[in-house]
């Protein structure tokens, strides 16, 4: 048998090019922009969470039309679920702070070095980052509710959505907040690795979450906050009964899953 012939210098390279980059390689892409996040001015990141939370509404907007527009059938959360992955598209894609998503790759630089400082910088910004999404939800939904910017047959669409929000205790938020807390931070991890269209990867893991019914605390936050200014929702609810358990599960699923998995693969290379 005819030994395999070395490839030409030329050859190697264009092996290489075609080549996708290892996991070490996408762990230190991923870690550099998380260093990048933390490093951003207070300024910076709670003016974009802001807008992150005002730009997330339009993830019920559509799909409150959906649901308002479609008629009753097995089939209608599978169309209505279409909706939800917009207002992520606009904020992922458009860079803008979104709990869940730099948030969580923000931690690889304290895995990759565990000091008190990285501590600080990740507390920093993961509390920003949450009040300026939680600030812009609730601004936008009063705006929704009490400024009469969708029609009446959409904000009774809107609700009827936000409303499965009711039907679940704590625990069970909590649980269906970590498969969501993993799917949005595998999403700068993923789009490191690959160079598809983010479009195509935010917007299929977002469709999942919706689909599968797991819970996002910026996102229900939207539907939350249009709750309570509806009349529909205490306000102790919205804290207790929502926020915080969604919170825990979406940070045990970024952080606790996919952030301290993604660097146990490579700790032993770096």
């Amino acid at each position: 048998m005819n030994e395999q012939k070395e490839l030409s210098e030329a050859e190697e390279r264009e092996v290489e090019e075609h080549s996708p980059p290892s996991a070490k390689v996408v762990h230190t892409v991923v870690s550099r922009q998380g260093d990048d996040e933390l490093d951003r001015p207070v300024g910076s990141l709670f003016w974009s969470g802001i807008a992150a939370g005002v730009a997330i509404i339009s993830s019920l907007s559509a799909s409150g039309a959906l649901e308002t527009y479609l008629p009753a059938s097995t089939w209608k959360h599978v169309v209505v679920s279409l909706g939800y992955p917009l207002g992520f598209l606009i904020v992922i894609l458009g860079r803008l702070q979104l709990f869940t998503e730099h948030t969580m790759v923000a931690v690889l630089p304290f895995a990759r070095e565990p000091s008190a400082r990285n501590l600080k910088r990740v507390a920093r910004l993961w509390s920003i980052v949450l009040i300026g999404n939680l600030l812009g939800a609730a601004a936008v939904a009063a705006l929704v509710v009490f400024g009469r910017t969708q029609s009446p047959e959409v904000l009774r669409g809107m609700q009827t959505v936000a409303g499965h929000l009711l039907r679940e205790t704590p625990l069970e938020l909590l649980m269906q907040g970590i498969p969501a807390g993993f799917l949005i931070a595998s999403v700068a991890w993923i789009r490191s690795a690959t160079t598809d269209s983010g479009f195509w990867i935010v917007g299929t893991l977002t469709y999942t979450i919706a689909l599968c019914g797991f819970s996002h605390v910026i996102a229900g936050a939207a539907e939350a906050f249009l709750l309570l200014w509806s009349g529909l929702a205490p306000l102790g609810w919205l804290v207790a009964g929502f926020l915080l358990p969604v919170f825990v599960g979406n940070v045990l699923g970024g952080t606790g899953l996919f952030a301290v998995l993604a660097h146990a693969q490579v700790k032993e290379e770096i």
